[in-house]
């Protein structure tokens, strides 16, 4: 019987690997081990006391859940491959890396601005003297900024974005499959409607909502200036 690995290129391959490795612990550990783990690894805010400089790498590679990880990991393969495959392994290794890092960037950004409208500067000397200060005016701007500095974030999707971008750009005319639409439709009508929906979502900040909206944003927004950057072209005979 052939692997299923055999067809599949390096850096899709290892990249898989090591996101079901690093998933192992949301499937072994309880709290509170589990949540130590998860403080190291995922990314904080950078003025955050639980921020590291390693968790904008180490992020990426850590789900929050089973939807998360199959999620992720199914767009990496159905994408990433055939991206891999245009690309050269080597440019598609730094080509998600750097978006990966684009995604943390721009959801750091977007927090800093937060902070900076809240407390007048983008850092606090103390977090919790901050906290308890803000509240004595604004519960509402106490909670996000107590969001932003101990609330974190996992997963590889700003460097999936990245890939969906690259491939929307290489093969536009490429016909997908979409859940709840009975017929197929183009990658360049799909891509940009995902992207607004997220620009939306980010925006306007729905109660309940956790996801990282910016973190997809900056993924992709980094894939698209690279795209154009290294002046890669359509591939629309293969479809």
């Amino acid at each position: 019987m052939q692997s299923p690995f055999a067809n599949m290129p390096p850096v899709i391959k290892n990249l898989l690997i090591i996101n079901v490795i690093c998933f192992l612990p949301f499937i072994i550990f309880k709290q509170p081990l589990l949540d130590s783990i998860y403080n190291n690894v995922s990314a904080h805010y950078f003025d955050s006391p639980i921020f590291k400089p390693w968790q904008p790498v180490t992020y990426m590679f850590f789900h929050g859940g089973w939807a998360h990880i199959i999620f992720n990991m199914f767009a990496l393969y159905s994408f990433g491959t055939i991206i891999e495959y245009n690309m050269g392994s080597k440019r598609f290794f730094n080509y998600y890396f750097i978006c990966g890092l684009g995604g943390v960037a721009l959801q750091m950004l977007v927090q800093a601005i937060e902070v900076h409208a809240i407390t007048g500067s983008f850092t606090v000397a103390n977090i919790d003297n901050t906290l308890n200060t803000v509240a004595a005016t604004s519960y509402d701007d106490a909670k996000k900024l107590a969001s932003i500095y101990y609330s974190s974030m996992v997963g590889a999707s700003g460097a999936i974005f990245g890939v969906l971008i690259a491939f929307g750009l290489l093969y536009p005319n490429a016909e997908l499959m979409i859940m709840f639409i009975p017929v197929p439709v183009k990658a360049k009508y799909i891509i940009p409607v995902y992207i607004v929906i997220e620009v939306f979502l980010g925006v306007a900040r729905f109660a309940g909502d956790s996801v990282a909206h910016f973190a997809h944003l900056g993924g992709a927004l980094i894939g698209f200036g690279l795209i154009k950057l290294w002046g890669l072209r359509r591939n629309d005979r293969y479809y």
